[in-house]
């Protein structure tokens, strides 16, 4: 299995292939509109803005399962990001990332690109912090810690880097600006 033999269905309903993504740069995220990290949205956002017409596609994922900060209904959660923060790329059906309802693409991802770390600094050991309490083995595992973890897969459909809440935005346009 390979990163375009996966799909994913959007907030419409309607499944997308990641084979549609065949030779782009892509950012997946799992997302949430009530968490500290929401804030990131505005960053994906000027991402997008910046590199799409160079071939940068972002997936969004909004997911539910890190203290209920995504409590919205697909429509509302799409109203939320396209009012506040102007989102113009595609978000997707809620869905789990971990666990046994984890959907294919996060299984996937987390699969080839493991945890390894937050960082550094306040944020790194807040987090840090909450994995703890949520998972005592959470640096052994890939499972994804918090809102706003980031994968960027290249335009040959590999996974190339998976990036924590933690990291800072501006490091994360740098890497996929290099992959444009």
């Amino acid at each position: 299995m390979n990163f375009y033999d996966l799909s994913v269905t959007a907030a419409t309903g309607e499944e997308i292939s990641m084979k549609d993504y065949e030779g782009k740069v892509v950012l997946i995220v799992n997302t949430a509109t009530g968490c500290g990290f929401t804030k990131h949205y505005k960053d994906i956002e000027e991402m997008y803005e910046k590199f799409h017409e160079k071939g940068l596609e972002v997936i969004d994922v909004p997911c539910n399962q890190f203290a209920g900060q995504t409590p919205g209904t697909d429509e509302e959660i799409h109203e939320f990001c396209t009012l506040k923060y102007h989102t113009q790329f595609p978000q997707m059906k809620k869905s789990d990332v971990n666990g046994e309802n984890a959907i294919p693409l996060f299984q996937y991802l987390k699969s080839q690109k493991g945890f390894e770390g937050f960082g550094k600094g306040a944020a790194a050991l807040t987090m840090s912090v909450v994995a703890s309490k949520n998972d005592k083995d959470y640096k052994n595992n890939p499972d994804i810690k918090w809102n706003f973890t980031k994968f960027v897969v290249d335009r040959n459909g590999e996974v190339v880097a998976r990036f924590e809440p933690t990291v800072k935005m501006e490091e994360v346009a740098g890497f996929v600006e290099k992959l444009i």
